[in-house]
């Protein structure tokens, strides 16, 4: 059954306890994401996005609250299955990349298929595809260091959808970025969710975002200000 939603958070909170003081990192968060959207959070520097990110991603655990992807409760997962959902259902891109430094450009995205058991000829089949995809083609066999900024995150893009994920999760994709590269991370990205129908879930204070998101979550102080449609952002700004 294909649900409406991919994911679902209800009464999401993370605090945590700083001497005598409780920092309320993400506070009674409700929200709905619908499957194929471009969906990005944005807020100032503190405003709980990457918790939000670590949260949904099933990378840390709420206080109190439910995550819910693909209308499974993250929560009630033991390890093995936790990391079972993360590594089919979900895909990860972060501001610093996160690539292996002694890995390939094309070993980098192998990984998380070898994780999901795939055989080594399917793996460098869709590897290569993926790389491919992304513009980087020639590049299959560099290393990190050898692979400018913008192309090292063309590789975690590529390894973000080796297992055709349900949604990926991109954490500041473009923060490490300039400005003309930043862009075309984000036309990807964009090119990518339309494409192939995956849903992005973009936690950024990049406003470039805005033009290809479908809507924009405004986070502050842990707590959702408001969420807005892309389309009736362009109306005000008329």
């Amino acid at each position: 059954m294909v649900y409406k939603y991919v994911v679902e958070t209800i009464n999401l909170t993370k605090y945590y306890h700083l001497g005598s003081s409780i920092i309320r990192a993400i506070d009674d968060v409700t929200l709905n994401i619908y499957r194929g959207e471009y969906l990005s959070i944005m807020g100032p520097s503190g405003s709980g996005k990457t918790t939000l990110f670590n949260l949904i991603g099933g990378l840390d655990k709420p206080t109190s609250g439910k995550v819910f992807i693909d209308n499974i409760d993250i929560s009630k997962l033991d390890a093995y299955e936790l990391a079972w959902l993360r590594c089919r259902k979900i895909g990860y891109i972060f501001q610093t990349f996160n690539l292996i430094p002694v890995f390939t450009a094309i070993e980098n995205v192998m990984l998380p298929m070898i994780f999901a058991g795939k055989i080594k000829r399917e793996r460098l089949e869709k590897a290569k595809q993926l790389l491919e995809k992304v513009g980087l083609g020639d590049r299959l066999y560099h290393k990190p260091m050898e692979l400018s900024g913008g192309q090292q995150q063309r590789v975690a893009i590529a390894r973000a959808l080796a297992n055709d994920p349900s949604i990926v999760l991109a954490d500041e994709p473009t923060g490490n970025l300039d400005l003309n590269t930043g862009l075309e991370i984000i036309k990807l990205l964009r090119a990518l969710n339309r494409e192939r129908n995956v849903t992005i879930f973009c936690a950024t204070h990049d406003y470039k975002i805005i033009e290809v998101s479908d809507r924009i979550v405004w986070l502050r102080n842990g707590k959702i200000e408001r969420v807005e449609a892309k389309k009736y952002i362009e109306k005000a700004s008329l």
